[in-house]
């Protein structure tokens, strides 16, 4: 079982930037290295959405077209830390953010990531 623990969240004007943090472990976790991972969002009253996902080793990495230029996926193996720092973030940007993490699939179809955290909260004012 691995367990995912989304840090970062908060309240930020638009233009401003916010860093999100997910933290993996667990009782039978093996090494982080072998995990792809990804950030996904969810708005009030919209499906889940992909934002951005990582490979195993860090090597390659994917976005939606929404937020790329302004958010940068990456991750610190060492750490078993997947992090998304988020620049010039605008309103539409609001969202609870959740990481995921999959052995076997690395992409933008939720349905593919087996392990997900409990989310953090991103406000965007005006």
């Amino acid at each position: 079982q691995v367990q995912l623990v989304e840090s970062g969240g908060g309240l930020v004007q638009a233009g401003g930037s916010l860093r999100l943090s997910c933290a993996a472990s667990g009782r039978t976790f093996s090494s982080f290295s072998r995990y792809a991972m990804g950030w996904f969002r969810q708005a009030p009253g919209k499906e889940r959405e992909f934002v951005a996902a990582i490979s195993w080793g860090g090597t390659r990495t994917y976005y939606t077209d929404s937020v790329k230029g302004r958010f940068t996926i990456s991750r610190d193996n060492a750490k078993s830390t997947v992090y998304l720092q988020m620049n010039s973030l605008k309103p539409e940007d609001t969202a609870v953010y959740y990481c995921a993490a999959d052995q076997f699939h690395y992409g933008s179809s939720s349905g593919e990531y087996a392990y997900w955290g409990q989310g953090t909260q991103v406000t965007v004012s005006s």
